[in-house]
């Protein structure tokens, strides 16, 4: 072979395909950054309008006053959430006797001391 056929044989091999997207191709392409984008600017612009303060008053600064109960022979959660906030709904004191003294079951026994909220 000469160098002349050599040259045309190499002018006559297609030149390689050029890469084409489909409309699919497009979409993850453009698209999947597209929205990853619009979603990280919508997070920095909740991040930046969203308020900094705690809270309104120095009323709502105070941690909730607690006292202390020795638990009698007979008392159950219910009397003591009675004699402690007559007012309030003894369910909602119950609840909350037993969230601060992290009681299992509810269950309480003669001599043991309980943090109760106190009004």
């Amino acid at each position: 072979m000469s160098a002349i056929s050599t040259f045309h044989e190499f002018r006559n091999t297609p030149a390689p395909a050029r890469l084409r997207l489909t409309q699919r191709g497009r979409i993850v392409f453009f698209g999947i950054p597209i929205m990853l984008l619009l979603a990280a600017l919508l997070s920095l612009a909740g991040f930046i309008n969203s308020p900094a303060k705690a809270s309104d008053s120095q009323g709502q600064l105070q941690p909730p006053v607690a006292v202390t109960v020795t638990v009698q022979p007979g008392q159950s959660l219910w009397g003591i959430a009675g004699a402690a906030a007559p007012e309030r709904d003894p369910r909602d004191v119950i609840a909350e006797i037993i969230q601060l003294n992290d009681l299992r079951g509810g269950r309480i026994q003669p001599g043991q001391q309980l943090f109760v909220p106190a009004n």
